[in-house]
């Protein structure tokens, strides 16, 4: 299936205030307080004593920041994936050696790969700290939290692992005399100017280091390590490389000296494929794809390999890959063989066998890990048509694994995190017979977790590459139009939510009618999006026919009916017309303490807005 090759696993990483927002103090436990998922270090992880950046409490002291990047492009050409390097286990190293040393009042690990993962973690943490759920928006959550760290007088540190663009840290980036900062990032281009006072390149291993690691993997069978030392040469210290080398010496019956005469035959295949000479790791996981193949008879270890290579590099629920459309994808070329997950399930753990992958069973949200690196090379060896197969098959799996809106938040946040990743690797082949329900389900999800300024820049997207795709009149382009307006209401992007609402409207009423659930829909929602933008005049008349319709429809008892009377009655107040507000108030009060009872949430509004 890897087709562009005659036929990634985590790199070896053992470690064994003031308030946050007014009137809060700490959670109801107390310090300390840890927010997010530490990865857990790798079998014979290396502090890299010769390579690395040193102790924390050496390196990191309060008020400072570090940056773990990567050592910059080899000179000359050369056939390679960026990263691979460690620098995610160094940071979960410093950050579990400051907090099992007590030097820390609040620890967060953070994904900074997106800017909703940010926001999200930054909310989170908020949360873990005053003990109750953030109100509101996320980014708003995050912003207090942010201020929170600036006033700080606890010891804390945030790590910001896989940062992809500075602007994601516009307005988030942790600063306080009591904390520290650890950022993980590609290139030291990617880093904001404050970053820090220390920038640590992370490249190779030292020989003796590469030598201490691999002599440690190979500890059951002492026979396998003949060799070792040409091995440690050929592999150049790369730590991916390292670590797929040994995985499937350690799960064969090779020697060291055995699997060098493999590599040495298959990077000669490469260079004169490529035309490059490839790194380490360039080749290493094409022997291990190999290997996995032998493990799992069936072939279903590729295939699993090519969903995992279009997702998210930090973490793909399990229950994705044992959904029936992923099983279905698996099995595709044994069409008469039953769909039977465990096969699955033995497929990934011949992957993780051969260091191609990582599965943390503790989490159900972050079960399967695939480190960049790998996953930008099993693109590659993917041919176009295999690559769009495995893009659909991975967005009906996403689909059939999300939880209703609102359900399971880690769970969800991972799978948008996998949604966002196969929407920027899938190309056309989410659009091949209009939008993929997994862009809507995708932008549904930001929405429901209050990912405002993230689900506006998601339906923008989409409205716009839908508009030009499909049309404009098409059902997908006025769907995301209307879920635009609405995230812009809710972000108080007011004008900008008038003019979409506008244009869905006049698409609803031409070909739907004007008397349509969903034109009427629209046209509230115009009435609510005039009100907000504060041309009450305006509102005031488009409400009205709402509400005359409505109730003619619908009924008056209608929650929908009831709604726009509440609209209207904060309309008519914004207006002046306080007659009209209080006798609607009024009607609007009295129509819900009879549906709803006196102690509903909505019926209090009512009162409370009748009071006002």
């Amino acid at each position: 299936m890897l087709g562009n090759i005659g036929h990634g696993a985590a790199a070896p990483g053992g470690l064994a205030p003031a308030s946050p927002q007014a009137g809060a103090g700490p959670r109801p436990g107390g310090f300390p307080v840890r927010s997010g998922a530490v990865p857990p270090l790798a079998d014979c992880f290396s502090a890299r004593p010769e390579t690395g950046p040193g102790t924390a409490r050496s390196v990191l002291g309060p008020g400072q920041a570090m940056a773990l990047t990567g050592p910059g492009s080899p000179p000359g050409q050369r056939h390679d994936w960026p990263g691979g390097t460690g620098k995610t286990q160094l940071a979960a190293f410093l950050a579990e050696s400051l907090w099992r040393s007590r030097e820390l009042d609040l620890l967060v690990w953070a994904t900074a790969s997106r800017r909703a993962s940010v926001q999200l973690s930054f909310a989170r943490a908020l949360g873990e700290l005053t003990g109750s759920e953030p109100g509101g928006d996320a980014g708003e959550a995050a912003d207090r939290f942010v201020t929170w760290l600036a006033q700080a007088d606890r010891p804390w540190l945030v790590v910001l692992d896989d940062l992809a663009d500075p602007a994601d840290l516009t307005g988030l980036w942790p600063t306080g005399p009591a904390g520290r900062v650890i950022v993980t990032a590609q290139e030291p281009a990617l880093l904001p100017e404050r970053a820090g006072s220390t920038v640590c390149p992370v490249g190779t291993f030292s020989s003796r280091e590469a030598l201490t690691y691999l002599m440690g993997r190979l500890s059951a069978d002492p026979d396998q390590r003949i060799g070792a030392v040409d091995l440690v040469d050929d592999l150049a210290g790369e730590p991916l490389a390292l670590a797929q080398a040994s995985a499937t010496i350690m799960n064969s019956e090779l020697t060291c000296r055995d699997y060098r005469i493999l590599f040495a035959r298959r990077w000669e295949q490469l260079a004169e494929t490529t035309g490059a000479e490839p790194s380490a790791k360039a080749v290493t996981w094409t022997l291990s794809v190999e290997h996995s193949d032998r493990l799992t008879p069936g072939g279903r270890a590729q295939p699993c390999l090519a969903l995992a290579g279009l997702l998210d590099s930090h973490g793909i629920p399990g229950a994705v890959f044992t959904t029936q459309a992923a099983c279905e994808y698996i099995a595709a070329d044994r069409p008469a063989a039953p769909v039977d997950p465990s096969r699955v399930r033995a497929a990934l753990v011949s992957l993780e066998r051969t260091g191609l992958l990582t599965i943390d069973a503790a989490s159900a949200a972050r079960s399967v890990r695939v480190h960049q690196a790998v996953q930008a090379a099993v693109r590659w060896a993917t041919p176009d048509a295999m690559r769009e197969q495995a893009a659909r098959a991975a967005a009906k799996a996403l689909v059939e694994a999300w939880p209703a809106d609102g359900a399971e938040p880690g769970l969800s946040e991972a799978l948008r995190s996998c949604a966002d990743s196969l929407a920027g690797e899938a190309g056309d082949s989410l659009w091949s017979s209009g939008a993929h329900a997994l862009l809507f389900q995708l932008g549904r999800s930001l929405d429901s977790a209050r990912l405002t300024g993230p689900a506006i820049a998601h339906w923008r997207e989409l409205a716009e590459v839908s508009e030009r795709v499909l049309g404009p009149d098409h059902p997908d382009s006025v769907l995301a139009a209307d879920r635009l307006a609405s995230a812009s209401l809710t972000g108080g992007l007011g004008p900008e939510a008038v003019s979409l609402y506008q244009r869905t409207l006049q698409s609803r009423a031409d070909t739907l009618g004007s008397d349509h659930p969903s034109t009427i829909a629209v046209r509230a929602d115009l009435g609510s999006a005039l009100l907000a933008a504060g041309r009450i005049a305006e509102a005031i008349p488009v409400l009205e026919e709402v509400l005359n319709i409505r109730s003619r429809i619908q009924g008056p008892a209608d929650p929908a009916t009831l709604a726009v009377q509440d609209d209207l009655t904060a309309a008519y107040h914004e207006g002046g017309r306080y007659p009209e507000a209080i006798r609607m108030g009024r009607r609007t009060l009295l129509d819900r303490e009879r549906e709803q009872g006196p102690d509903h949430p909505d019926t209090i509004a009512a009162r409370e807005r009748l009071a006002s």
